[in-house]
């Protein structure tokens, strides 16, 4: 947008957005523009009562019964299969439980596992991610390189096509990325990034936290190994809402078994096995994606999560992902230009990729001086977005409820903030435990 914007310019724009009724899904707080959804969704409307026909009805009154009657034990595999419509999936290959943590446990140890078993003689024993990946990527990847004899080598963005070749390519057993970075939002190129790891002869695990829900994502398509992702950003499950994992069927083949090339997700707890309410001492995994499973899942949880993925489902009538991409381009963009034509001289460094192909649905910002105070100013006057060490201004775009006429003003109180150096006040650096 070379052309001054005007609030009147993104009215006209929710005037013609095509996504705009999807916003009444949502219970959202009077006075709020809500700039965070890529850290814990809002509230859908359906949640509420939805959770509470979970506690009053289908537990309080039927009781146990409700693990047959209400379908509860199957909970994981209907919300993990409504999940794969949106990740590209196919029936049967998504499973909706744990933590992000605990899933990429799970299918990290499968793939070094597997590539255990294809190189005896250890030549590939290197896992390599990124050095801005999320930490908790990192910290189970650190800690499954100590237990199993692998290294894990941290690189920079631009290094990773190096380690996809030569010497290193030969050493590499399993390339670790999430796909839309938690601080910048820079986006890989999945289906490139997954061919040239194959092609050194590696697997692929992408972390799908800022992805699902946000922006198109093919991962049968792509052609990669394992994923795993949140339900409590995009996906609007609620906080601490369970994770979901996706495992490609050539994996899921071998799951399970005592064969030389079977493999078994390393927490094999009763709700992975084949048949659990046998009883039977012996592990014996269920097939296919079930087999992932571990503890009894939580069917309140899942409730919630469940009425999460359906306001994301309900794009599908109003063109699907593609539109909401569209839509998160649109606002990013618009974002970005205002704060370029509004904000300039406040010394604000945009971090965020304005290629479209390399950014996801957030814009970051980086200041030396004060952002975290700017970001608790911004809050108090109802702009709610987030802050990332060392100096990174976090703000992140849900299409299925943003306007843009929020961003115009998001930014207008942006303006203020940095024009009257409100942000200077004492109550605004005072550190709270969640940033």
């Amino acid at each position: 947008m070379t052309s001054p914007i005007t609030r009147d310019t993104c009215a006209a724009l929710d005037a013609a957005d095509t996504l705009a009724p999807l916003r009444d899904q949502f219970d959202l707080p009077e006075g709020v523009i809500y700039l965070d959804g890529n850290s814990l969704g809002v509230l859908p409307r359906a949640t509420a009562g939805r959770v509470q026909d979970v506690i009053r009805r289908e537990w309080g009154q039927d009781l146990i019964q409700s693990w047959n009657k209400a379908g509860w034990i199957d909970y994981p595999q209907r919300v993990g299969d409504k999940i794969a419509r949106l990740v590209g999936g196919r029936p049967g290959e998504v499973i909706a439980a744990d933590s992000t943590s605990l899933n990429l446990y799970k299918v990290l140890s499968v793939a070094l596992a597997s590539v255990r078993a294809a190189d005896p003689d250890g030549q590939r024993r290197v896992i390599v991610s990124e050095r801005d990946n999320f930490p908790t990527d990192l910290y189970i990847a650190e800690s499954l390189a100590r237990q199993h004899g692998f290294t894990l080598r941290l690189v920079e963005t631009d290094e990773i096509a190096a380690q996809l070749t030569g010497a290193a390519g030969d050493a590499l057993a399993v390339l670790m990325l999430t796909h839309v970075n938690y601080r910048t939002g820079r986006q890989h190129a999945m289906a490139d990034v997954t061919a040239a790891a194959h092609a050194a002869g590696a697997l692929v695990v992408w972390d799908l936290a800022h992805s699902a829900g946000a922006v198109p994502v093919d991962l049968n398509g792509c052609d990669a190994d394992f994923a795993i992702g949140c339900g409590y950003k995009y996906l609007n499950g609620g906080p601490g809402s369970p994770a979901f994992l996706w495992v490609h069927p050539r994996h899921l083949a071998r799951l399970g078994g005592n064969g030389k090339d079977a493999l078994w997700q390393p927490l094999a707890g009763w709700m992975g096995h084949a048949a659990p309410f046998e009883f039977t001492p012996g592990y014996r995994p269920a097939a296919g994606v079930i087999g992932f499973l571990c503890g009894t899942p939580s069917a309140i949880a899942l409730a919630a999560l469940e009425c999460g993925v359906d306001t994301v489902l309900a794009a599908e009538a109003l063109g699907g992902m593609a539109a909401v991409r569209a839509k998160s381009l649109a606002l990013t963009d618009l974002f970005s230009a205002l704060v370029a034509q509004r904000c300039a001289g406040h010394c604000l460094t945009l971090q965020t990729p304005t290629e479209p192909a390399l950014r996801g649905s957030q814009v970051s910002l980086y200041r030396d001086e004060g952002a975290y105070a700017i970001v608790q100013a911004l809050i108090a006057r109802g702009v709610v977005g987030d802050y990332r060490a060392p100096g990174i201004l976090r703000f992140g775009f849900t299409p299925l409820y943003l306007r843009f006429a929020d961003v115009w003003d998001a930014v207008e109180h942006l303006v203020q903030v940095l024009q009257t150096g409100e942000w200077r006040e004492e109550r605004f650096h005072q550190r709270a435990a969640v940033t």
